[in-house]
């Protein structure tokens, strides 16, 4: 099926490269990212104010990677820095 639609210039531009350096067609591009955001959508089930708890499920990775580093810079204090 197609359709037309308005996208900022800047956002097309960085469409087509990133679409160009996956080796794949700006259509199934946009395909792909089209399907992924109505997964996500699809996915929440959830009571709508729940919404707001899963949108920072992507920080869990930084999270882990903040915990990481903190248990690594008490692992180098003494035990008398730590009373």
């Amino acid at each position: 099926m197609k359709t037309t639609i308005e996208l900022p210039e800047a956002t097309l531009r960085l469409a087509k490269a990133l679409a160009a350096g996956r080796g794949m067609t700006l259509k199934r591009f946009f395909t792909e990212a089209l399907e992924e955001q109505l997964r996500r959508c699809s996915s929440h089930n959830e009571a709508p104010w729940m919404d707001g708890f899963g949108a920072l499920s992507d920080l869990s990775v930084e999270n882990r990677r903040v915990l990481a580093v903190i248990e690594q810079e008490f692992e180098t204090l003494s035990p008398e820095d730590l009373s």
